[in-house]
């Protein structure tokens, strides 16, 4: 039986939900600059929403697999907001928030590689 870690997958969708918003508004409401700005937060977004649906979904259950959707998710969350912040209330001090969520994006996609390479599969 193939178990779910219900919280993150939960996280992914209001992530996904979150990015699909921002695009659309980005594509039907801003100006040139702000649409570059939340188009490519929204794209990041989504992006890692859906690899924190894979770590959710994950069949080899581990406790690095869900870190690394949490950091992809959580990650992808605190870019789109900064770049948010930045486009919608001319924040620019948001621009030192921006690469955190970066980072931590990156550290989910190094954790899962990790992870990967070190689970176990079962021979047939």
């Amino acid at each position: 039986m193939m178990t779910v870690d219900r919280s993150l997958a939960a996280f992914a969708a209001l992530n996904g939900a979150l990015a699909v918003a921002l695009g659309a508004f980005a594509a039907h409401g801003a100006g040139p600059q702000v649409k570059s700005l939340l188009t490519t937060g929204a794209h990041y977004q989504l992006a890692h929403a859906v690899l924190a649906l894979i770590c959710a979904l994950w069949p080899a259950r581990s406790r690095l697999i869900t870190i690394a959707g949490w950091l992809a998710g959580a990650g992808s969350l605190i870019f789109a907001l900064a770049l948010s912040a930045i486009a919608l209330l001319s924040l620019s001090a948001m621009g030192t928030v921006a690469p955190i969520g970066g980072a931590l994006m990156i550290a989910g996609w190094l954790l899962l590689l990790f992870a990967a390479l070190r689970t176990q599969t079962p021979h047939a």
